[in-house]
């Protein structure tokens, strides 16, 4: 097979001390950025990640040429993975790579060469109509002035073949169509024995897996949430406790796959975040290791917003015909997705085969703007219905076995009664169940904004002075044709179309902040921030504002008043909408066909989802400013702002418990719960006290049955294998000293180190202090809000690098699973204590004054606690420079781990000895000789 040659350009590696250039005759130099940044202006180069590379370079807004090796390995291997560094792609490539920065260059040359090759050798062993596409996607991006498009074009021998051509682009042509079955009964009532489950558990687990008894009994306890429900509204909730490394997962797994066989019906199980999802999905793969069974009985649920829209994506092709120039980096971004699609699972962006790289790469808009983000879906009437991603997942999630969500969707299910078919499962796995209180404070919430009120107007009027650009063109085009011959459902939406102009328009946000509000929605929010600016005492920082309702500035109610009763002028002609579409479905029974029925039955769910119900909800928020608050809600008054710039402005109102709502909703209607999780309870030492917490964070206590109560040890040694630091001498308000104290001890620990911030500023000024100083000791440092690339993305290369360090927020402290090595050091920036705002201070006095505040204190270093020790043999230290921690949030802490109060100096000395005897200790184990 003969080698193609690559494109004669210089390589390019950034590191914070030196930017490693490989010139195209093989002469390796290091330079610094300001002639790095010089000559990548000046001419095209090879590099990974440009996003990255621009980052480390200091290059902010425009783009420069570039041949980034990650488009090629997007078009070469569509839908797969690896990890955006040096390392990851030579490892996803089974490339050899030296440890040192000088031979990134060549590794990338390398790549570079393997994905031209593999090109090569696979077009033979595609189908006619694959070739074709290729070779006309490959022809496209030529077109569009894309780099690598040479090279491709001769590794598919398609220099004189243009295959498809343009309708290479039309990928809906290619992919299958659902298809639609009788309705699935209702499921039966059988329960599922404990040691059923135990034996499930063990077949999982197949011979000779290690065994832990912890795991067997947390099987059993799961079985008790499958048990046939006695009463209606009383549920078999079981609260079940698994410290990290009982294998919870596939201890529930077993109890839920036996209760969905035996009964006929799904079990949904729910954890907190999408990228969970897709280790919860991967876990099932011991369950199900046929891929194809896999695909009947497991499915992934997310909102509509996570997946591939059909008709986003012909619109931006119809765009792009139009087009003269060839399209440039919008045909590049459209193909490289069209690569993806084709080859996708699913066509789910977030969280499942869309690498997070390549929206870094392409874009949000590009990518995940193809999505149905803002509710425009127009149902059967999209001319791609029925290949659908979003429709194919809803229907194969009613014959599934296991349907795995996460809690967003499952809160959002439940409000409105059920999603597209208006059914409720009745049996929930809540995974990371910790973090049920917080999905249903989020879930259950109203929020009268200028953004919220915005985007109602656009969902009803359409996308004004947007012309063609996009398909957001209101009601109208989403159900005038089913209204043709019913004067009053015409008129109803005439009248819906008049009045949604009282929202706010284009150009609100200027207008409120210079005080020329037009219409009264704009004139509330006018009020509304004035009130903000004048009652708050955080003026002097660039973050979010806030203040209480009461009371308000002159002339608010007044103006409040007046805005409630248009918004019941715009909610009255929707209701009379909805109950037009609602009579076809009775007037054309005889007429209708299915689609056009599931057509009309979508679109009054919108009208109720999408507009009535956040009108009903800013009508009852308005009247509370006319009389006495409501205990039982948060109400308050925002502007919201990024680095002292105003975003938002909105009216909130959140629970003050917000398991009442979910117990409502969520578990009253269900027949049995499992709410798991490594820190369900408190840690006072009071056993009862710190049940009742986890009863009162998960609704339990609002139910009438009592929940069964279960509790399994983590089976890790933890005196044994982990120590924590307190560091006393380091003055946590000079960040001087706290950037010293991470430099030194992830010095001290040679990388593997997980830096933890309670607010994004300290955590910028750390990473500018000691990025460089780390550099030349040969510890790459990533950050969250610094590099170019989204939090799991940076999560991956920190996992895959063994020497890495990660400065991170909330979002890496919560849920992130990183094993071995990688992870031996944690340090957190100070005590996590929670922050004093308005929602704060009224669940503060609700739950316990102080008492609430070290519990939501305990539960955050608990879960940062549990990043450390993932797996058995793992070691590691977490270190706390905060000497104001108190000892009665030693509780947050395994039983027999001490908190040792040091200086800096020990601590670091205490870092490098225990990483070092632990090295010792892993290297001598038998896996090791």
């Amino acid at each position: 097979m003969p080698r193609l040659a690559l494109p004669a350009v210089p390589v390019v590696v950034a590191h914070p001390r030196g930017v490693f250039w490989l010139s195209p005759d093989g002469e390796i130099e290091i330079l610094t950025v300001p002639e790095a940044v010089r000559r990548v202006r000046a001419a095209p180069v090879m590099l990974l990640h440009q996003p990255a590379v621009a980052a480390r370079l200091g290059i902010r807004g425009d783009r420069f040429p570039a041949f980034d090796l990650l488009e090629l390995f997007a078009f070469v291997r569509p839908a797969a993975f690896c990890v955006p560094t040096v390392r990851g792609l030579a490892d996803a490539l089974e490339l050899p790579l030296s440890g040192s920065h000088d031979d990134e260059p060549e590794a990338l040359l390398r790549a570079a060469q393997h994905l031209l090759d593999e090109l090569v050798r696979l077009v033979p062993h595609l189908h006619p109509a694959k070739q074709s596409d290729a070779k006309g996607l490959a022809w496209l991006l030529a077109r569009a002035g894309w780099p690598w498009s040479p090279a491709v074009l001769a590794a598919l021998g398609a220099a004189h073949d243009q295959g498809r051509g343009n309708a290479a682009l039309q990928i809906w042509e290619r992919l299958s169509e659902w298809s639609d079955h009788a309705p699935e009964p209702p499921p039966g009532n059988i329960p599922v024995d404990p040691a059923e489950a135990r034996r499930r558990l063990a077949e999982i687990l197949g011979d000779g897996a290690e065994q832990r008894p912890s795991q067997a009994d947390f099987a059993s306890a799961a079985a008790l949430a499958f048990a046939p429900r006695q009463v209606a509204g009383a549920p078999t909730m079981v609260l079940a406790e698994a410290g990290t490394g009982t294998g919870k997962t596939l201890g529930y797994i077993a109890s839920a796959s036996l209760w969905a066989e035996k009964n006929c019906g799904p079990v949904w199980i729910s954890t907190y975040t999408r990228n969970l999802q897709r280790q919860l999905d991967s876990e099932l793969n011991r369950l199900y290791p046929d891929p194809a069974v896999k695909a009947r009985k497991v499915v992934i649920r997310k909102g509509r917003e996570n997946y591939l829209c059909l008709l986003n994506f012909e619109e931006a092709f119809q765009r792009l015909r139009t087009r003269r120039d060839g399209g440039g980096d919008e045909t590049v971004s459209l193909v490289l997705m069209a690569r993806w699609a084709q080859a996708s699972r699913d066509g789910d962006m977030v969280g499942g085969d869309l690498p997070g790289w390549l929206v870094d790469l392409l874009g949000r808009q590009r990518t995940l703007g193809l999505a149905d983000r803002r509710g425009e879906c127009i149902y059967a009437a999209c001319p791609h219905f029925r290949k659908c991603f979003i429709e194919k997942a809803v229907r194969r999630a009613k014959r599934a076995d296991i349907v795995v969500a996460n809690h967003a969707l499952v809160m959002m299910q439940a409000a409105f009664g059920g999603l597209d078919d208006g059914v409720l499962p009745t049996r929930y796995v809540f995974d990371e169940g910790h973090h049920v209180f917080e999905a249903a404070d989020s879930g259950f919430s109203a929020a009268l904004s200028g953004l919220e009120a915005a985007e109602l107007r656009r969902w009803l009027l359409g996308a004004e002075g947007e012309g063609q650009r996009t398909r957001a063109r209101g009601l109208r085009r989403r159900c005038e044709d089913l209204l043709g011959s019913h004067p009053v459902g015409q008129a109803a939406l005439d009248e819906v179309l008049r009045t949604a102009r009282l929202l706010p328009s284009i150009g609100w946000h200027q207008r409120i902040a210079e005080g020329q509000a037009q219409g009264d929605a704009e004139a509330f929010l006018t009020l509304l921030r004035q009130q903000v600016y004048a009652r708050s005492a955080s003026q002097g920082n660039p973050y979010s504002l806030e203040c209480e309702p009461h009371p308000p500035v002159d002339g608010l109610l007044h103006v409040a008043e007046s805005l409630s009763a248009g918004l019941e002028r715009l909610a009255k002609p929707l209701r009379v909408l909805s109950k037009s579409l609602g009579a076809l479905l009775d007037v054309e029974a005889d007429e209708l066909d299915s689609a056009t029925r599931s057509r009309i039955e979508a679109i009054m769910r919108s009208i109720e989802r999408r507009a009535l119900t956040p009108l009903v909800a800013w009508r009852d928020m308005l009247a509370g400013l006319l009389a006495e608050p409501r205990t039982e809600f948060i109400d308050w008054f925002s502007v919201e702002r990024i680095d002292g710039r105003d975003v938002d402005v909105g009216f909130h109102r959140h629970w003050v418990d917000p398991t009442i709502p979910f117990t409502k909703f969520v578990a009253e209607p269900a027949h049995g719960l499992l709410i798991t999780s490594a820190t369900l309870r408190d840690g006072t030492g009071d056993v009862e006290n710190d049940w009742a917490v986890a009863e009162q964070r998960t609704g339990a206590n609002h139910l009438p049955l009592p929940p069964v109560r279960a509790a399994m040890p983590s089976p890790f040694n933890y005196a044994a294998c982990t120590r924590v630091l307190v560091v006393t001498d380091v003055r946590k308000d000079d960040m001087n000293q706290v950037a010293a104290a991470y430099r030194e001890l992830f010095k001290a620990a040679g990388g593997g180190a997980l830096g933890l911030f309670t607010a994004v500023s300290r955590l910028k000024e750390v990473w500018k202090r000691i990025n460089a100083p780390l550099d030349a000791e040969g510890i790459d440092l990533l950050a969250q809000h610094v590099e170019g690339m989204d939090t799991s993305t940076i999560v991956d290369i920190f996992r895959a690098e063994e020497d890495a360090c990660l400065l991170g927020t909330d979002a890496v402290r919560d849920g992130v699973d990183v094993p071995g090595r990688s992870l031996r050091l944690i340090v957190f920036d100070r005590v996590p204590w929670p922050r004093p705002d308005i929602v704060h201070k009224a669940r503060r006095a609700a739950f316990g004054g102080k008492t609430y505040d070290d519990m939501i204190t305990r539960l955050r270093l608990k879960q940062a606690f549990g990043r450390l020790i993932r797996r058995a043999g793992d070691a590691g230290l977490f270190v706390l420079l905060d000497p104001m921690m108190p000892s009665r949030l030693a509780g947050a802490f395994p039983p027999g781990v001490q908190l040792e109060r040091v200086g800096l100096a020990e601590a670091v000395a205490k870092t490098r000895e225990f990483l070092e005897k632990a090295r010792v200790e892993e290297v001598s184990r038998p896996e090791f000789l």
